[in-house]
């Protein structure tokens, strides 16, 4: 990143000129990068400003997509404020937010999410590692129960970078 802070200072949305131009195409080469890395088309990479406008993103234009499939979200009550929020915003327009218990250690009980799936549920939005006790949730399974079903699955996995 130095050469950007010290000799490129183009702006990739800046297509009219060389140095946007060349920044745009580190920026390119980056998202296919990663998009690679984690087994996404480039196009499927989206920066933003942060993990909190990533969760936002991610819980509130599900629910607007998918409004017509259903309004049920499941997540804990114990998940980052950055996805508390969003859920609470949709809860005053009209969606149903399901708080999956959590034991003493912060853990899940896979069987309650599966139970907890509905027809009506569009969004599983559960964290990698929580921010304040550092429990980590099961991914895999999760994303296999929620596979299955056909639900989406959303996590916020700023803590496991």
């Amino acid at each position: 990143m130095m050469p950007f802070f010290t000799e490129s200072f183009g702006n990739a949305a800046s297509r009219n000129h060389s140095f946007g131009w060349q920044v745009e195409k580190v920026v390119e080469d980056a998202r296919a990068s990663i998009g690679n890395a984690i087994g996404a088309g480039g196009k499927e990479i989206v920066f933003t400003s942060g993990a909190t406008e990533s969760d936002n993103l991610a819980i509130l234009g599900v629910a607007n997509f998918y409004q017509k499939k259903g309004k049920h979200i499941i997540t804990s009550p114990i998940e980052h404020k950055a996805v508390i929020d969003p859920c609470h915003a949709l809860e005053q327009q009209g969606y149903e937010i399901t708080f999956l218990d959590v034991d003493k250690n912060g853990c899940i009980d896979l069987n309650q999410l599966a139970d907890s799936i509905r027809d009506d549920t569009i969004l599983v939005s559960l964290m990698a590692g929580n921010n304040e006790i550092g429990t980590l949730n099961p991914l895999k399974e999760i994303g296999e129960i929620t596979r299955e079903k056909g639900v989406l699955f959303h996590t916020d996995a700023t803590q496991g970078v």
